[in-house]
């Protein structure tokens, strides 16, 4: 047994979250467009294998950021850390996540990662029986084979990398547009093992049951992934991203209640408010405000009527891993970066979240 093998036998408390939550990711899941060669728009296995977690803790200290959110697994489900459970990132030069712990630590920040439960490439085409293919939407079942997958995965890199924590994201049944043919064998049978009924025989389940059965299928993976977590580490974060939190599905759910930190994708007070309300007392709820074109990150945040709520953002890092230099998000005012475009937009809000996170005047 190596060092790290016996250190992660060891259990770990974590850190305490800081007083306000400011939080970035640089994506390592997305690739647009997307590599040649691959069938979807995830980061084709091995891109950006060469990252350094030296710079990547770097940039986000410059940035201001307390807590780094980074990968476990991306959604092309190889992972960012080296001998593990799930085969790593091929061509990984660096132990990257533990390394990114390590470093980010002595910084003073938390460091989290991330797992998707609702699509995973690598599961769909290992097990194309238990998946509906392996595009970049939601395609994977909550079957129990996926979800005993997906919970040692957890249990693994919570163990082994001494992660404060980790987002999960895409705990969604999958997209009916996969279903339009048909419902696979195994998310039948699961329809069938967690409603108590027999699949219709029509070929889909009506508004009312299907709604019963999506219910139950969220359910049922909150619970073992939170189960598996909080085993492994009783004080591991576990950070929902929830892209509609007003969802049928969702609402009034234990993975809501429950959750230890939420996150709100919407930037308006109005549905901030509503989200408030239905998550747990104990979570935060943390509001993203770079990642989309929608953002206005200038205008929110030096908005003081928005309170002290605890914030969030991420964009899809530049061929060397990283997006620009913080000195240039800092360098010229937050109106000179233009364009609609995502990226274009992300550098602008991203240059408007830098001079809030270190404190600066926004212009």
């Amino acid at each position: 047994m190596t060092r790290r093998d016996f250190c992660a036998l060891l259990p770990f408390a974590g850190a305490a979250a800081p007083t306000r939550i400011k939080a970035f990711c640089v994506d390592f899941n997305w690739r647009r467009p997307r590599h040649s060669g691959w069938h979807n728009d995830f980061a084709r296995p091995g891109h950006w294998a060469d990252a350094s977690p030296a710079e990547h803790v770097a940039w986000y200290e410059a940035l201001g950021a307390n807590v780094i959110q980074t990968f476990c697994v991306s959604c092309n489900g190889y992972a960012w850390y080296k001998n593990g459970f799930v085969p790593q990132q091929p061509g990984l030069k660096h132990d990257f996540l533990p390394e990114m712990v390590e470093l980010g630590h002595r910084k003073g920040m938390l460091v989290l990662g991330y797992f998707c439960a609702g699509a995973n490439t690598k599961w769909g085409q290992d097990h194309p029986e238990l998946s509906y293919g392996s595009p970049s939407t939601l395609h994977i079942p909550f079957t129990d084979e996926y979800l005993d997958y997906l919970c040692r995965s957890i249990t693994d890199a919570v163990r082994r990398t001494k992660i404060d924590g980790y987002m999960l994201d895409w705990v969604w049944t999958p997209d009916d547009k996969l279903r339009e043919t048909g419902w696979s064998d195994c998310e039948r049978k699961l329809y069938g093992k967690l409603t108590g009924k027999r699949f219709p025989a029509g070929g889909r389940p009506g508004a009312a049951e299907k709604l019963v059965y999506e219910r139950a299928a969220i359910e049922r993976c909150w619970a073992r992934v939170r189960e598996a977590t909080k085993k492994a580490s009783p004080d591991c974060i576990i950070w929902l991203t929830c892209n509609n939190l007003t969802d049928s599905r969702v609402i009034d759910t234990r993975m809501l209640h429950e959750a230890d930190w939420v996150l709100n994708e919407a930037p308006n007070p109005e549905y901030y408010a509503r989200a408030r309300k239905m998550v747990g007392p104990q979570a935060r709820l943390i509001q993203c405000l770079v990642g989309w074109p929608g953002h206005d990150a200038r205008a929110y945040l030096f908005d003081r009527s928005r309170g002290d709520n605890d914030l969030y953002g991420f964009a899809e890092p530049g061929d060397n891993s990283l997006p620009r230099p913080v000195f240039e998000y800092l360098s010229k005012p937050v109106s000179a970066f233009t364009g609609t475009d995502p990226k274009a937009a992300n550098d602008r809000n991203i240059a408007a979240l830098a001079r809030f996170y270190r404190g600066l005047p926004v212009d």
